[in-house]
């Protein structure tokens, strides 16, 4: 797949064909994107043309709403967000770089710009997918601005449990530890991404040695709770490796901790500190607790494990 950044500088930096190109933020690409961008490459085949999907660098709110760009949490990062658009057998991808410019063009000129000039002869979008004031730049205003010089797909909201598959939707659940009904929505299982740092290892004197985290920015992490896991460490090895991770505050050792993310890998033991990790949250076990002594730790830490290490067996995992 072939990335191609457009802002101001590299404007003119564009594929000189025909194309499909589905639109949309795509945050998360969970089963809702996935359907659109499926979708276009379907009718990408039918016209024997390339696809593209265009998305922006930066969440358009963050700029629409004046959100402090620091503290807005991404389910994808923008890398993961183009190694599941690859996935799904995408030719191209737009990242369109989001500011103040692009926020203030009229849906003309968005249409203008940003459709015709990429040589669009189909559009393929979610139903609410808007690209400007949602009252006049919506699907339905589309062929408005359109002028009939490429045809328009809109495809229909995926219904779950009633609900649309939304990012939102997804967010929540992420939010309150819900990792089950979340991997349900994305269509795989959540992952994050981070460094592995010194710790106080206290996890290494209960028997537990742990990986610290240390979560890169701008990543959304999940609620408190210990969790099924897998990880890779992508500058070790290729293997995935099973184990159990905690989101907490490690109140059994003291009040007003820094929160953490501690991963017990249950058969590896190489020292991979300052090294890249990613983890796949699997299944949350249960809430976080305090314990009144190290030997209740140990002993619900004991029976995490064992429940961690059947449910992977019995899922196959």
């Amino acid at each position: 797949m072939k990335v191609i950044r457009l802002g101001e500088k590299n404007k003119d930096n564009i594929y000189p064909e025909n194309i499909v190109m589905a639109l949309g933020f795509f945050d998360g690409v969970h089963r809702g994107h996935q359907q659109v961008i499926k979708r276009a490459v379907e009718e990408g085949k039918k016209l024997g043309i390339k696809v593209a999907v265009m998305t922006f660098n930066k969440q358009p709110k963050i700029v629409f709403q004046g959100i402090d760009e620091n503290k807005y949490d991404y389910l994808t990062l923008l890398d993961e967000k183009l190694e599941h658009f690859a996935e799904l057998n995408v030719d191209i991808a737009y990242v369109v770089d989001f500011d103040e410019k692009l926020a203030n063009l009229s849906p003309q000129a968005f249409v203008d710009e940003y459709i015709v000039n990429l040589h669009a002869k189909c559009i393929v979008a979610g139903e609410d997918y808007t690209f400007g004031k949602p009252q006049i730049a919506n699907m339905k205003t589309l062929p408005n601005y359109a002028k009939g010089r490429f045809d328009i797909v809109n495809v229909h909201h995926l219904q779950e449990k009633h609900q649309k598959v939304s990012s939102t939707r997804i967010r929540k659940n992420i939010d309150s530890g819900n990792i089950t009904e979340a991997n349900k929505l994305l269509g795989y299982n959540y992952k994050t991404h981070g460094l592995v740092v010194h710790g106080f290892e206290r996890g290494r004197k209960l028997g537990f040695p742990t990986l610290n985290i240390a979560n890169v920015k701008n990543e959304r992490i999940l609620d408190l709770g210990v969790y099924v896991v897998k990880v890779k460490l992508p500058q070790v090895s290729d293997d995935w490796y099973c184990g159990m991770a905690s989101i907490g505050y490690n109140e059994t050792f003291g009040e007003n901790l820094a929160k953490t993310i501690e991963v017990n890998l249950f058969d590896f033991k190489k020292d991979v500190y300052d090294q890249k990790v990613v983890v796949e949250w699997i299944y949350k076990i249960r809430d976080m607790k305090k314990f009144s002594n190290i030997k209740d730790l140990v002993e619900q830490l004991e029976a995490d494990k064992k429940f961690s290490e059947e449910y992977l067996k019995n899922k196959g995992i």
